[in-house]
């Protein structure tokens, strides 16, 4: 039998050539607390109890072949919740928490509000425990990232209602007729960066749910801005998260669109992150 520090060294081992010190700790102890069903001050005052993590060989090996920590544990922390996630779907990020704060800031009680791209459906229900009595839609094109968004609103927001829908077509809002909000988190990344990014990105997550052509970056975005501008109320506000590199393009496209009032805001890290515009 290992102790909790001899399976946290095992861990930090699998982890720290590959994304340094600070986040391997942090990484191994994800796995250590959620594999042993204990917290982090049971961690720190009896590091040498006795422990066991089922199937640890395995996952110190998908450790090192850059596996994300948030599918080998088969859920990822978003907005107090524990969210279910494959590789079917995005691992939610901190920032879009802090797109889901700026929305329900800014919503009054009742809003009906639409999430295109919805993957796991973390926006959509995040939006539906921030906002009460809210409506809300979660949108997206993919059987895998639809099965998951279901799955986690049942437990968390059963009324999220979630459909199957091409956020670059006409697509519906399900039984929204007119919203108050629509939100989207969609693809961003120009191919061009994808030699950029960690292999526990790009080996894992979903490339139809990161990667846009080169050639035409802010296609989600024109194509959701566009069919927003029927779906809105008048004042109704249209939210994306963005490539922090086309921030000024994102602006100049909300204005060709016909949007008013267009606010962009920084995200934890000091990076152009979040827009905000108004149906005129």
């Amino acid at each position: 039998m290992s102790t909790r520090r001899e399976i946290f060294g095992a861990l930090c081992r699998a982890a720290e050539p590959l994304y340094g010190e600070a986040e391997a700790r942090s990484i191994a102890e994800m796995i250590l607390l959620s594999k042993c069903g204990i917290s982090r001050s049971a961690f720190i005052v009896d590091p040498m109890a006795e422990a066991c993590v089922e199937g640890l060989d395995s996952i110190v090996e998908q450790l090192s072949h850059w596996r994300p920590v948030q599918y080998i544990l088969g859920e990822a922390s978003f907005d107090d919740m524990e969210l279910e996630v494959s590789e079917g779907v995005l691992v939610p990020r901190p920032e879009t928490e802090e797109l889901v704060a700026w929305i329900a800031q800014d919503s009054a009680m009742g809003a009906h509000i639409v999430d295109v791209c919805t993957g796991s459906g973390a926006i959509a229900i995040a939006l539906a425990r921030r906002v009460m009595c809210s409506k809300v839609v979660g949108i997206d094109l993919s059987a895998e990232a639809l099965a998951i968004a279901r799955r986690n609103a049942a437990r968390y927001a059963p009324e999220v209602e979630i459909v199957e829908d091409d956020a670059l077509g006409e697509f519906s809002a399900g039984s929204i007729v007119q919203a108050d909000v629509v939100v989207s988190n969609p693809p961003y990344i120009p191919e061009a960066d994808r030699a950029l990014m960690r292999r526990n990105v790009i080996d894992y997550e979903p490339a139809m749910a990161l990667f846009v052509p080169d050639d035409d970056p802010l296609c989600f975005y024109r194509s959701i801005a566009r069919r927003a501008q029927s779906l809105l109320r008048v004042g109704g506000a249209l939210y994306f998260e963005i490539y922090e590199t086309l921030a000024t393009e994102m602006c100049e496209l909300l204005a060709s669109e016909g949007y008013a009032d267009i606010t962009l805001r920084e995200d934890f890290r000091g990076k152009p992150r979040m827009i905000c515009a108004r149906k005129r």
